[in-house]
């Protein structure tokens, strides 16, 4: 686990976070915590609730749909809102490739962190719409 100033460079260099200042940056490391998963870990699990929001620090997650990879995540990546956002389980198993190390924004703490960042949640929006644009495209 790094240290509370580490976790501020770390999230600094994160496009989520790029917009904040330093100290909103060391309120974020402060207030959540990070959490560390093993190689073959599952972080969520298809078709179960999801309980917070989940961004990567460092290490790499694999999206598993029905068995079937169909995403990788990395550093700066997040995952775990759709299912807080719509209050519906998880739609793919998120699965640690090696060790993966994640800052973790509990379920009932999503709501308030976004609406004190709005810049963050824009951020969140884009990627959002980033993803969807993506899955059409690829569908077509």
């Amino acid at each position: 686990m790094e240290t509370r100033a580490s976790l501020v460079d770390t999230l600094a260099q994160t496009s989520l976070f790029a917009d904040l200042t330093r100290p909103e940056l060391e309120a974020v490391a402060h207030e959540f915590e990070e959490e560390a998963f093993a190689e073959g870990q599952r972080v969520l699990r298809q078709g179960l609730s999801g309980s917070s929001l989940y961004v990567i620090l460092d290490g790499v997650a694999v999206v598993r749909r029905d068995h079937q990879e169909i995403a990788r995540l990395g550093r700066g990546d997040f995952f775990g809102e759709i299912s807080i956002l719509t209050d519906v389980p998880p739609t793919s198993d998120i699965v640690a490739e090696g060790v993966l190390h994640c800052l973790v924004i509990p379920r009932p703490d999503v709501e308030r962190f976004l609406l004190a960042r709005p810049r963050v949640m824009l951020r969140m929006l884009r990627a959002e719409a980033n993803r969807l644009r993506g899955m059409l495209e690829w569908q077509s």
